[in-house]
Order: C-alpha cells, then sequence, then structure tokens
C-alpha cells in the first residue's frame, strides 16, 4: 500500500551548517512507521551552508546516490575521486566492503540543496565503486532514468533491482 506523507511530516535537524529533512528513519531521527521502502532506506533533503560538509567519515554496503538540486557539492574519497557535483548530475558511490569519503560546500556565499539516496545492495562484500553523469531534463514532464541495475538508458548502475527516476 502507498502512503502519501507530506514533506512537512519527514524528521528535521537544523545543524546550523546543515539543514536536513528524513523521509525514514536517520541518525539522531527515528520513526518505526518510517524506516525505509523495500531496499530503500534513506531519501535526505540536505542543505549545506556556504562553508559547511561532512568530514572524512566512512560507508560499507550501501549505494549512495546523490543529486544536486543547486549549487556544488565537493566529493573526495579514497578510491582517488577528487570531484564537484553539480544540478543535473548524479552521482553513485557504491560503498561495498568499505569506503571513506568526504562532502563539502565550498562557496563563500552559496549554500548547497541535495538529495541523497541510499539503496541496499543485492550483495554485500562488493569492491567499492564510483561513478557520476549527468543527465538532460530539458524535455518538460518527462522522467528520466538516473540509476539502475543495468545501467540502461545512460543511468548509473547500481546492485539493486532499482530503477530511480528524475523529473524536474
Amino acid at each position: 500500500m502507498i502512503y502519501l506523507r507530506k514533506s512537512l511530516d519527514r524528521g528535521h535537524f537544523n545543524h546550523g551548517w546543515l539543514d536536513t529533512y528524513h523521509s525514514f528513519s536517520f541518525a539522531d531521527y527515528h520513526d518505526d512507521r518510517h524506516m525505509g521502502f523495500g531496499p530503500l532506506r534513506v531519501i535526505n533533503e540536505d542543505r549545506v551552508a556556504a562553508g559547511g560538509g561532512f568530514p572524512t567519515h566512512g560507508h560499507r554496503d550501501m549505494e549512495i546516490i546523490t543529486y544536486v538540486i543547486s549549487g556544488a557539492l565537493a566529493h573526495k574519497d579514497t578510491l582517488g575521486n577528487s570531484t564537484a557535483i553539480t544540478p543535473g548530475e548524479v552521482q553513485r558511490m557504491s560503498a561495498g566492503t568499505g569506503i571513506r569519503h568526504s562532502e563539502f560546500n565550498h562557496s563563500a556565499g552559496e549554500p548547497v540543496h541535495l538529495l541523497q539516496i541510499w539503496i541496499l545492495p543485492d550483495q554485500e562484500a562488493l569492491p567499492p565503486s564510483y561513478d557520476q553523469k549527468r543527465f538532460d531534463f530539458s524535455k518538460a514532464r518527462s522522467l528520466t532514468l538516473l540509476a539502475s541495475k543495468t545501467g540502461r538508458e545512460g543511468s548509473v548502475s547500481i546492485s539493486q533491482e532499482v530503477d530511480l527516476y528524475g523529473a524536474k
């Protein structure tokens, strides 16, 4: 059964440098009624203040997808990736057996607005990997495949039978 959950009903924390909304239980937010949906574990809407960010930290056995709505998010990881994610781009980080990374807003005055989506992989202990792609959202009212098991239609590939679409 599909349940409509209004945006303002999500978990919310404002840490000063990070204004975050959690659709499912995450970090200090716990709600037994909202623990995930199938393999989907996290949909966080974050606004990272100018100069703010997440210092180096680790993940494992998770497919992590980041979509920047506005601004630019700098990413650096132990695989040697050092990039910026900008609007229209999707980053996929498969944490696998373990990866460490940091994410920062290096802007002097503009916040970064992003979505971070975590999906449980269909296998544990995979090698960590990374991908980042730009998508064209110029077609009004059309869905764009952003992530899929096979990477079809130019999407980023994830280790789970999930199709993740975006629209603008």
